[in-house]
């Protein structure tokens, strides 16, 4: 049988929104949304949440005690280090990666990307080379052994980005970008700014605590034009931005 790790990415850091991952959205953390939705995925043998060695981030620790789930703590920006050093505590074929400022991550959408990518018996999966998903519910899967290679090349940005040397080099390795239909590309559903909260915030307040499927979400969003137009002007980072 094959086995796969969930890691999540985690810290207090951010430029743009400092302790997002902690703040509480429908009476649990963000962080807490996030390992609910991987472990509801049903395709998640064991999971860890990677955090820093700063001190800010004993306060990442201390939630995943709260919530039960295993913590490992490394580099601050060498994230791709961080995801190794959790490769080093366990054994596992597959590796799914997932940031901690996604807290509408869709279990079925990751459930479904994972057996994608067992099929399919590639090195690596995304939703986002042809991005059809809002951005904050791309899922991600790579074998742990093209990971440990990666950690071989990678540079700069490439370590902190964890798995952006692979999908920049598809020549040289077995790779899948997987679409989901119909297109909601056109919403941005991560937790980066106040405005993205006061989106994410409204959509729990409407559909309460559980997991929500994203076509659900969309499709609510798509009555409520004014509650869309919220975070719509906020630009992504380059990938060579920290």
């Amino acid at each position: 049988m094959m086995s796969t790790l969930g890691i999540i990415q985690a810290r207090m850091g951010s430029t743009r929104l400092p302790g997002k991952v902690l703040r509480r959205l429908g009476g649990r953390s963000v962080l807490d949304r996030v390992v609910r939705a991987a472990r509801a995925s049903g395709v998640v043998d064991d999971l860890v949440v990677a955090t820093t060695i700063l001190p800010d981030d004993d306060a990442v620790e201390a939630e995943c005690a709260a919530i039960g789930v295993d913590c490992h703590r490394g580099p601050v920006d060498d994230v791709l280090t961080r995801f190794l050093g959790v490769l080093e505590t366990r054994t596992a074929d597959d590796v799914l990666r997932f940031t901690a400022d996604c807290p509408l991550l869709d279990p079925r959408l990751v459930g479904r990307a994972y057996r994608v990518f067992a099929a399919a018996g590639v090195d690596y999966l995304t939703t986002s080379i042809t991005r059809t998903l809002p951005r904050g519910l791309d899922v991600e899967v790579i074998r742990a052994s093209v990971l440990k290679e990666v950690d071989k090349l990678a540079y700069d940005h490439h370590r902190t980005h964890v798995t952006s040397y692979v999908y920049t080099h598809p020549a040289d390795f077995d790779l899948i970008g997987l679409t989901v239909q119909p297109d909601m590309s056109y919403l941005r559903l991560t937790l980066d700014t106040e405005d993205d909260w006061q989106l994410i915030e409204a959509i729990v307040d409407h559909f309460g605590d559980a997991p929500v499927a994203v076509r659900e979400i969309a499709d609510w969003l798509g009555g409520q034009p004014e509650l869309a137009e919220l975070n719509a002007h906020i630009m992504q980072k380059d990938l060579e931005q920290a």
